[in-house]
């Protein structure tokens, strides 16, 4: 194949993935219609979600520190309540590679964040392990919305 013909094919090529790769981003370069629903975030959502927690990054798997800068335990897992608000904080406390661990639900707004660390002030671990056990709902259990 010559030069100029394998530069032709490679150009067609070049504009057949574009417009393949159009039809998987359909509102690019096109106008919104009145009423149409958006999938994504607006340019305002998107300064709030910038300025929020990332689960994977700020919360799950994390250390829990009490006010004295002692570990009282770790993130295992967050709980969205049926109003799709992330409500409480599965913290896992005290056992050895997840043997003898006593998880707890706790409220969301009770965590802070100071330098980079999970704090739940006035707590402790002895605290923690009194409080009642957190266990996952049946499947069947939970209401459907």
């Amino acid at each position: 194949m010559t030069h100029a013909k394998k530069a032709f094919v490679r150009g067609v090529a070049i504009i057949g993935l574009a417009f393949a790769l159009s039809s998987f981003f359909p509102g690019h370069g096109r106008t919104q219609i009145a009423g149409s629903t958006t999938i994504g975030v607006s340019q305002e959502e998107t300064k709030l979600v910038a300025a929020g927690w990332s689960a994977k990054k700020n919360i799950l798997g994390k250390a829990v520190y009490n006010d004295n800068n002692q570990k009282i335990g770790t993130v295992d897992d967050l709980i969205i309540a049926p109003d799709r608000s992330v409500s409480f904080a599965v913290i896992g406390v005290g056992g050895f590679l997840g043997v003898g661990k006593h998880d707890v639900a706790i409220p969301m707004k009770n965590l802070k964040e100071e330098q980079n660390k999970l704090i739940l002030p006035g707590a402790t671990k002895e605290a923690l392990k009194a409080l009642p056990e957190f266990q996952y709902a049946k499947a069947d259990n939970r209401k459907k919305g």
